[in-house]
């Protein structure tokens, strides 16, 4: 198969979907690989690292998306691509169409065939291509509320851990995956009192059992979101539903009852936010502030711990580009159920059904096409 992997072109977005040992074992499983000149510079790797893994280097993102048959991509495709993307073309990357209909009528237009890594999910409902980038958020969201609860920074101007003889800062978790995990732990780390919510039992009985004594579990409702976020000085959005909206747990009414400098940090932007007042921002420009509560809600927030993150992410996704190459997508997808539920879009049709839920568009079995 010839593989292709663009430059990340979305804003301040320095990962890349390839290492250089990611396309040395694709090439040595008898695929040509091409990469873009200078896509994993922002990582920390060079086109000569690819060079010598047995990859060709090609000068515009133009021939990359004319020369090859699978795209391996981190982020979606953005407008400026739309176009490049082939007839049958497979496209393998993060798409969160349900968080943006134009994205999800390009792809439909395109008649490619996209598979998201946020969708493929193995027999225990867990995520795996969605874990290594949900544990870079988790753990970031702490850092970046952290700074943002500074003052010259428009937060509260309370030091996360607190000091002898002054209360740690309280921060709510909104959500016990992945994401709510790493960032209750990051937070309890730095020594503040934590509370996670979650609505399935059985994780908020396992997480008791992990998490440090800092650490409290609490059922997840309206009544008791309502009752916390009046006395809580960073709020993590950490809610997701697999391929779907992630719901407003706390409504443009309720900043009213935070206090001034309050931070919310929304990990769920990707899939529409789980704040009413989420808007996707960019790491250039991450934040905004409504009713004196300040908005952190980068859509890509792994993309500024590049060489982490892209190392993190080829380690869970390589394994998948391999099946894809060397089966191709439809018997890779027949073999691999994890793998099929990855399928969204294939030649027009959507054939995931939390997308089609969300914009009330036709649902396709994938069946018919594999």
């Amino acid at each position: 198969m010839i593989i292709g992997v663009p430059k990340e072109i979305k804003n301040n977005e320095n990962r890349v979907a390839l290492t250089p040992a990611g396309a040395f074992e694709l090439v040595r499983d008898g695929h040509k690989v091409f990469i873009q000149k200078t896509a994993g510079a922002g990582s920390g790797f060079s086109d000569t690292d690819y060079k010598k893994a047995g990859a060709k280097i090609l000068p515009t993102i133009e021939s990359v998306y004319k020369k090859t048959e699978m795209i391996i991509k981190v982020k979606e495709p953005i407008k400026s691509e739309y176009k490049l993307i082939k007839e049958n073309q497979l496209l393998f990357t993060y798409f969160h169409f349900a968080s943006h209909k134009p994205l999800t009528t390009a792809m439909i237009k395109s008649k490619s065939v996209c598979l998201a890594y946020e969708t493929v999910e193995l027999q225990d409902r867990s995520l795996p291509l969605l874990v290594p980038m949900s544990e870079v958020a988790g753990r970031m969201s702490i850092q970046q509320g952290a700074k943002y609860l500074e003052k010259p920074l428009k937060g509260r101007g309370i030091l996360l851990g607190g000091v002898p003889g002054v209360p740690p800062a309280k921060v709510m978790v909104l959500g016990g995956g992945v994401v709510g995990m790493q960032a209750a732990k990051m937070a309890a780390g730095l020594g503040a009192s934590v509370t996670i919510f979650d609505i399935n039992l059985d994780r908020l009985r396992y997480l008791e059992d992990i998490m440090p004594a800092n650490v409290t579990t609490m059922y997840s409702n309206e009544y008791n979101i309502r009752r916390l976020i009046k006395n809580h000085d960073l709020i993590i959005g950490a809610v997701l539903i697999p391929g779907a909206k992630a719901p407003n747990l706390i409504t443009k009414k309720m900043l009213k009852d935070m206090r001034p400098g309050t931070v919310l940090v929304d990990v769920a932007v990707d899939q529409g936010g789980c704040f009413e007042t989420t808007k996707p921002t960019t790491h250039k420009d991450p934040i905004y502030v409504i009713d004196d509560v300040v908005h952190y809600s980068v859509a890509n927030m792994p993309g500024a711990v590049p060489y982490t993150s892209t190392i993190a992410l080829t380690n869970a996704t390589l394994p998948y580009a391999r099946k894809l190459a060397n089966m191709g997508w439809k018997k890779a997808c027949k073999a691999d159920e994890s793998l099929k539920k990855g399928l969204n879009i294939i030649h027009g049709d959507i054939v995931y059904k939390g997308v089609s839920d969300t914009f009330k568009m036709k649902y396709h079995d994938v069946e018919k096409y594999l």
